[in-house]
């Protein structure tokens, strides 16, 4: 086991009725000092969202962005319960340490979610191996998003947002 403190994530973000589930990995140092979602400032996932909503998200406070996410179905959560990992990067979790959220009983509670959208391959990865084999109830629809983290620069935001508005388009009727 890692010589590294053990990181709790965040607590879901998520109504009754939500229907669609966005997954990050694990939050990065600023949003856990934070407690908040992508508190990040170079984290492009609220203007992501504020594009793809055409709502102000982004320049909201931050416990006001969650009823216009909610009014659209979306939640929001992670992967990851707790791990070890030194800085923000998921490469630097230590896999030893990784424990993964309680999605049975997350799924029970939310049982209109029918697509899973996740912030980055990790998220991706972690879910399919770790969570998804347990799942007792019908698979949701699960789609890959180039991830809004600044570390992720392999993409700019013109293609990234692109991507996301493909993806989320017929999901949130937007399209």
């Amino acid at each position: 086991m890692s010589d590294l403190p053990l990181l709790t994530g965040l607590a879901p973000r998520a109504e009754a009725d939500a229907r669609l589930l966005i997954l990050g990995s694990m939050p990065g140092a600023a949003s856990l000092a934070a407690g908040a979602y992508y508190a990040h400032p170079r984290n492009q996932f609220w203007r992501l969202l504020a594009d793809l909503l055409d709502a102000p998200l982004a320049e909201l406070p931050y416990e006001e962005r969650f009823p216009v996410l909610a009014g659209r179905g979306i939640a929001l959560w992670d992967v990851i319960a707790c791990c070890a990992r030194a800085g923000s990067l998921d490469a630097s979790i230590a896999a030893d340490s990784l424990q993964v959220n309680d999605f049975k009983t997350f799924f029970a509670k939310h049982a209109r979610i029918a697509d899973v959208f996740f912030n980055g391959a990790l998220a991706e990865t972690l879910f399919r191996r770790r969570v998804l084999p347990g799942l007792a109830c019908p698979l949701p629809h699960l789609c890959r998003l180039p991830s809004s983290s600044p570390a992720h620069a392999a993409r700019d935001y013109a293609t990234k947002l692109a991507v996301w508005r493909d993806a989320l388009a017929a999901v949130l009727g937007t399209a």
